[in-house]
């Protein structure tokens, strides 16, 4: 699912209020049927909910930690036994993901501001997938980055959707919505203005 509409439009609040990191006033999520409430982003990653946020240096990564501490954070408990973490496992998930979305860096303990815009958000990519979410919401994932990563992040992003998880998706590129999307809602002054098909 697109999400198209001007500045101003209330696209990121959309997501935002979804992924609980905002206050919903009014609606409802659905998943599956049945109701969640996602009132913190705790809570939407436990739902299987995963946010890519628009800000990647401000908000998507942290420029100080390694690729390997970008990549596990937000699983911490996959990896805990007992009170300790098992350095293995998180090093193993971290290469694998490294070379399923072909990062490129040196190693695991790069920092990754070290590493370009493109690099920079498939490590924020690997830290939803290794969540495993059934709902994936992206503001503007293509942003700021060369034309080989953003080619990646589309095949990505289609490869997900064909395995039946949802996507959310907003940009500000229309040609890029009807290239990937399979509908597009349109926001206009933080109202639905209106669904279509590609």
């Amino acid at each position: 699912l697109g999400i198209a509409g001007l500045v101003g439009s209330r696209r990121t609040e959309l997501l935002s209020t979804i992924y609980g990191s905002m206050e919903r006033g009014s609606g409802k999520v659905i998943v599956k049927g049945k109701e969640v409430r996602n009132k913190n982003p705790r809570e939407s990653i436990k739902n299987g909910f995963a946010m890519v946020t628009e800000e990647r240096r401000a908000t998507g990564i942290f420029p100080y930690g390694n690729i390997l501490f970008n990549s596990v954070i937000a699983n911490l408990k996959k990896y805990r036994h007992g009170l300790l973490l098992s350095d293995k496992e998180m090093q193993q998930d971290t290469e694998d993901y490294i070379k399923k979305l072909k990062t490129k860096t040196p190693s695991q303990k790069t920092l990754i501001r070290n590493l370009s815009g493109g690099n920079q958000q498939k490590v924020v990519f690997s830290r939803w997938l290794l969540t495993n979410p059934d709902i994936l919401l992206l503001d503007e994932p293509t942003r700021g980055i060369d034309v080989g990563a953003k080619y990646e992040i589309y095949e990505l992003m289609m490869n997900l959707a064909a395995q039946g998880k949802g996507v959310c998706f907003i940009s500000s590129e229309m040609p890029e919505l009807i290239g990937i999307c399979d509908r597009i809602l349109v926001m206009s002054n933080g109202q639905l203005a209106g669904i279509v098909e590609r």
